[in-house]
């Protein structure tokens, strides 16, 4: 089996447990419901800007539970920037922008490693700018 297909494997392996127990850590969420609405607002705000290949490709690394969360949604016909995003998610749940991009980055950042880096730069080619900091890739320019 090459190490490629071994990764993938292994990354699909987590349970939805897992992830939450990851993002809480990662987080400093003080308790594991606080850590499971980050995730579900997150993922569920994801499902509306992700499409195509990618948006299939990133519900079968996921946990079951979460893509299903990730895939419940219709996606929008026209995307959020990155910012965009935080603020939309800001917008539905009455919180701060500053405690939803906490929110987004500790959700984010796990799903950016369950994902792989080849699936991570296809989905960041996808989505409008100013996502990949919250997935914790750094924004890279294209010249003019």
């Amino acid at each position: 089996m090459s190490i490629q297909r071994e990764a993938v494997r292994r990354v699909t392996a987590t349970t939805f447990d897992q992830l939450l127990e990851k993002v809480r850590y990662d987080g400093a969420y003080p308790t594991r419901e606080r850590a499971e609405e980050a995730v579900r607002l997150v993922l569920a705000g994801l499902g509306r800007q992700l499409t195509g290949e990618e948006r299939v490709d990133l519900a079968a690394r996921l946990p079951v539970e979460a893509a299903g969360i990730l895939t419940a949604e219709i996606p929008d016909i026209h995307p959020l920037t990155g910012w965009g995003f935080v603020k939309e998610l800001a917008t539905r749940t009455g919180a701060t922008p500053a405690t939803t991009r906490w929110d987004t980055g500790a959700v984010l950042t796990n799903v950016a490693a369950l994902a792989g880096p080849e699936l991570m730069a296809r989905i960041l080619r996808r989505l409008p700018s100013g996502y990949a900091l919250l997935f914790g890739r750094v924004e890279l320019m294209q010249a003019a």
